[in-house]
């Protein structure tokens, strides 16, 4: 009796695979799933799984693919910089799948456009922000005019070849869409490690993935997850890499401010009564649950409920100390031909420094058409000065600006280069500059520390087992089958 060929299907953000092939190429990929009789595997696990079955030369019919080939002719006369040639290179060679790390306004979507046109399958990108979003549909329509972009998103549920979809959007379209798109970008891929997020590349078969940030790793560790499911970091370079040739060089200010005698006063004695609380109950804020801890027992005692609060007085003095505001108004007379972006941690600091100053503010309230019209005013000229806190973080188009003053931010390094970032889109004799103000002696001096540790590069895992004698026996032809 002739044996029945293997048929792969998509169900539901998985794969069935049914009979089971001869080979064991499925084992460690697939389980049997007694309700149906089938074997089921993670959908993301679709190109592993096909590669180890053509390895034992068994035939599979799959009918679990659903993207098309494409024939993208992109339009764009520019020529690529060299780090972005680097990149699209280093990405092909460790298969069409990875994370390149490139510094904000280095040219990462044209980055993903050329990718595009060598991969030439249908395409699903996913960005964090519906400003974002439109952005790259105005790229990508430019980019590739002969072809149909699609929206999914802040109203619009189109299903194209290439389609682009916020994160909120595309995870809950994944799950019954996931065979249509033949390649995944995801920009700002930092985001994917979110338990929600990650669920579109799980549940998505896309054998080819690109992942785009300036800054992936993560305190919490979880970019371990954005490696396992986008592929390794095939590419990174840092601001200073690309200073002078695609970004503009620069220069980083760290100003120290005094606290004003009655500032230094009333942050003495909210330390006192912070410190006396976390002496007592023998709590470290720099050990590994520190914080946590510090949480849980502010909130059992009025003591603990007022040593929280000088713990908040703390930083509210630090980061919104008058001196601040009086050096920031210095550093903007001596930068009056400068457009120039400044940066706080909250919202009400912006207020504040808009209110005295007289100067346009962004924050994550600004509804969408005044923060449009405020940042084409701002790239006119009209407004050479914006004070944002981190909505324009990451997920804007920044009008081109040189120089940056940071009054206040955490202690992220990822916040850190995206603020540096806004400034250097270059230009002819351009040199930016960025001023960090940090108030002498507080806590401040701490998380300035920490925003400036370099994060070291994530080590690049072993290859998963077998796939690399897999890559080596398949020619780059059998892979483009895929």
């Amino acid at each position: 009796m002739a044996r029945v060929t293997p048929r792969l299907t998509f169900d539901r953000g998985t794969l069935l695979l049914h009979p089971p092939p001869s080979s064991g190429a499925w084992a460690g990929i697939a389980e049997w799933d007694d309700r149906i009789e089938r074997l089921r595997a993670p959908a993301w696990q679709y190109r592993r799984l096909l590669e180890g079955l053509r390895r034992d030369n068994v035939t599979v019919e799959d009918k679990a693919k659903g993207f098309d080939n494409l024939e993208l002719r992109l339009a764009l006369s520019r020529e690529p910089f060299a780090h972005q040639s680097a990149a699209l290179e280093a990405w092909i060679q460790a298969g069409r799948q990875g994370v390149v790390i490139l510094p904000t306004g280095s040219g990462k979507s044209f980055l993903a456009m050329l990718a595009m046109q060598r991969t030439q399958r249908s395409t699903l990108i996913c960005v964090p922000t519906l400003d974002l979003m439109h952005q790259w549909y105005a790229n990508l329509s430019e980019a590739f005019p002969e072809t149909e972009i699609g929206l999914h998103g802040g109203g619009s549920k189109d299903l194209s070849s290439i389609l682009i979809s916020t994160y909120d959007s595309a995870h809950r379209l994944i799950e019954h869409n996931g065979n249509r798109w033949g390649f995944l970008i995801f920009d700002e891929v930092h985001h994917l490690a979110g338990d929600l997020y990650k669920t579109i590349a799980e549940y998505s078969l896309a054998p080819y993935r690109l992942g785009l940030t300036a800054t992936l790793e993560r305190p919490d560790g979880r970019h371990s997850s954005i490696l396992e499911l986008v592929g390794q970091v095939a590419y990174r370079a840092n601001p200073e890499d690309l200073a002078g040739n695609a970004l503009a060089p620069y220069d980083l200010v760290r100003l120290s401010v005094e606290l004003s005698p009655a500032e230094r006063e009333e942050y003495t004695a909210h330390l006192e009564t912070r410190t006396a609380f976390l002496k007592k109950r023998n709590i470290r804020l720099s050990g590994l649950d520190g914080w946590s801890r510090f949480i849980r027992e502010s909130a059992k005692t009025p003591e603990g409920r007022r040593a929280m609060l000088a713990h908040r007085e703390l930083k509210r003095l630090s980061k919104a100390a008058d001196a601040k505001l009086r050096t920031l108004d210095d550093v903007l007379q001596a930068h009056l031909e400068e457009r120039t972006l400044i940066f706080t941690d909250d919202n009400e600091t912006v207020y504040d420094i808009s209110k005295k100053l007289l100067i346009p503010a962004i924050t994550h309230q600004t509804p969408v058409k005044e923060r449009h019209s405020i940042l084409e005013l701002f790239r006119s000229g009209a407004y050479p000065v914006l004070v944002a806190s981190r909505v324009l973080n990451e997920g804007v188009d920044v009008p081109e600006a040189s120089l940056a003053v940071v009054l206040s931010g955490t202690g992220s390094n990822r916040e850190h280069i995206q603020r540096l970032g806004r400034i250097l889109r270059p230009r002819p004799n351009k040199r930016a500059k960025l001023i960090e103000m940090v108030s002498k002696d507080t806590l401040e001096e701490a998380t300035a520390k920490r925003r400036h540790e370099k994060l070291e590069p994530t080590e690049p895992k072993k290859p998963r087992e077998g796939l690399e004698k897999i890559q080596q026996a398949l020619s780059f032809e059998d892979l483009m089958e895929l």
